[in-house]
Formats: C-alpha cells, sequence, structure tokens
C-alpha cells in the first residue's frame, strides 16, 4: 500500500468534504488512536490505493489552520474520529461534522466509533437526522496484544470458500439476533457479499460441528475480522449456536482466532461489546482482552 504524503487544506479552518489527495493527512489523524480509528482507517487504507470513490465512502475533515485534526469515514457506517485531546477543539470539529450531515442527509445506518465522539456528534444531529432506532451509549473496547490465556480451540479454522453456504446463515442469525432484524436481500445482496468476500479473503473463522440430531455439520461458532488497519484487527460477529452455549465456546474460539489473527492478520486484536452484555464481556476477559476505551453506536 502507497499512502499520500499528510497535506495541509491551504489554511483553512473548518469543516469540508476531502478528496483523495487528503487521505494521507486523514490515515494519520487516525495513527493518534489506532484501536479507536481502525473501523474509518481500514477503509481509509483501502483508499490510499484505490480512491475514496472505490473504497466505498466519503470523507469529512475538520482543520484548523491548515493541520487536519479530525476526520469522519461516511459510508454505509459513519465514523469519527477525533484526533485530538483538546475539548474545545474537538466541540469545533463535531459541530462542523453536524453541519455537513445536516447539509447532506443522512446516508449512514449506524454512527459508530469512540464513544464521546459519536455520542458528541449525535447529540448535535438529533432532531436534524430521522430519529434513531437505538443508542447503544457504552460498549467497552477491549484488546489483546499477548498470547491468550485460556486453551485455543484447535477445530476452529478460517471458512473455505465452499461452505459459504453454511456460513451465511449463521452470519444472518448472528446479525438478527444483535441488531433486531434480517440484512438478507439475496443473492448478490451487500450483506451476502460482504460474507462471501470474508470468506475469500481469509477473515472469517469457523468451528463446524453436528447439532442435535442434524446429519450434516452445522457453524457453532463463527467471527469475523473485517477491520484491520494501522496494526489493530477488529474481531466482529462473534457467535455461539443457541443450542451449544453454556460450553464455553465463545472463550476457547476467541482464543484461536486471536492466535490466527496475531500471527497471520495484526499483532494487536481488538473488539467491541455492548456494555450490558456481561457475560459476553466476562468471556473475553478470561481470553485475556482488557478494556482500553469505550465505543457508542446509533442505530437507525
Amino acid at each position: 500500500m502507497v499512502v499520500p504524503p499528510a497535506t495541509t487544506l491551504s489554511g483553512r479552518t473548518g469543516g469540508v468534504v476531502l478528496t483523495d489527495a487528503d487521505v494521507g493527512a486523514a490515515l494519520a489523524v487516525c495513527a493518534t488512536d489506532p484501536v479507536g480509528s481502525v473501523l474509518a482507517a481500514s477503509r481509509l487504507e483501502q483508499a490510499a490505493s484505490t480512491g475514496l470513490r472505490r473504497a466505498g465512502g466519503e470523507l469529512w475533515g475538520y482543520s484548523q489552520d491548515g493541520v487536519l485534526l479530525a476526520v469522519c469515514w461516511v459510508g454505509a457506517n459513519l465514523v469519527p474520529v477525533i484526533g485530538t485531546l483538546d475539548a474545545d477543539v474537538a466541540a469545533r470539529a463535531l459541530a462542523a461534522f453536524a453541519e455537513l450531515g445536516a447539509a447532506r442527509g443522512r446516508r449512514c445506518s449506524s454512527i459508530v466509533g469512540p464513544a464521546d465522539a459519536v455520542l458528541g456528534l449525535w447529540s448535535r444531529l438529533r432532531g436534524i437526522w430521522p430519529v434513531e432506532r437505538e443508542v447503544r451509549a457504552h460498549q467497552p473496547s477491549m484488546v489483546l496484544d499477548g498470547a491468550p490465556l485460556v486453551l485455543a480451540d484447535a477445530r476452529v479454522r478460517r471458512s473455505r470458500p465452499e461452505e459459504y453456504d453454511l456460513v451465511l446463515p449463521a452470519c444472518i442469525r448472528m446479525f438478527t439476533e444483535e441488531v433486531g432484524y434480517s440484512p438478507a436481500s439475496g443473492p448478490g445482496g451487500p450483506y451476502e457479499v460482504r460474507v462471501r468476500r470474508l470468506v475469500d479473503d481469509g477473515r472469517s473463522f469457523v468451528l463446524l460441528d453436528r447439532v442435535g440430531g442434524l446429519r450434516r455439520p452445522r457453524v457453532v461458532f463463527k467471527a469475523e475480522v473485517p477491520a484491520v488497519a494501522g496494526g489493530v484487527a477488529q474481531v466482529q460477529g462473534v457467535w455461539v449456536e443457541p443450542e451449544r452455549r453454556g460450553e464455553r465456546l465463545s472463550e476457547s474460539g476467541m482464543a484461536a482466532v486471536a492466535q490466527f489473527t496475531r500471527a497471520e492478520i495484526a499483532p494487536v486484536v481488538s473488539l467491541y461489546v455492548n456494555g450490558y452484555n456481561t457475560r459476553a464481556v466476562r468471556a473475553y476477559e478470561a481470553v485475556g482482552f482488557r478494556e482500553v476505551g469505550a465505543y457508542a453506536t446509533v442505530l437507525f
């Protein structure tokens, strides 16, 4: 990957829609918080090679005296990244992003990222954008950068392309259980394409086993690693077949995913989890993940 050099914005102060020439500077902002910014940075690393349009989104920025201090990735999700600890500057950046959001309208299905930025932005857009479906205000952000503390399940492995028809139903069940509606839209739909791409790219991990009296194996544990940037890989979509819960598959399965990921994808493994899901938080802590911050998600 070739990253364009960081650029200034011609002495500008305020919010603006950025261009391909600004991707290097945006990645520098993300580098101030590699764990918190990984969702945005993963798309920006793609944009550094292919351009923003082919990466599937738009990029907003906030600068002072030509120095880029905050960015927002705007695609299927809107992901704000505030690259400063100055509270006044952060507030001005969020106000600028809210102005851009009000002018350009909502095209995303969620706002997600570090909690202060997400909730601060949404407090400025509430009443301008359509009413949110749900706000998940506290989602611990956790990392593992060493060996797991529990034994990895040796049966967990990368999904194979020929197993797509087994993997997709498990992904749909996980999403529906987590978000409240099915993402399925038929062959060739965006969710289906995403799942297939993760399988093809070696970013989908599964444990196949029999459930009940079924003769054909099913996915009983799964996880994906869709966001990778800046030495950080974010695990998403962790799911255990309901009939197999209580067997600590989430712990041994995540230990296996973490081992694969640290060895072959990125040295730091991250995730975020709903704070009210104390069972999941305890399972991740048992594996060795530690809390380093908080995410928040606004769902539409």
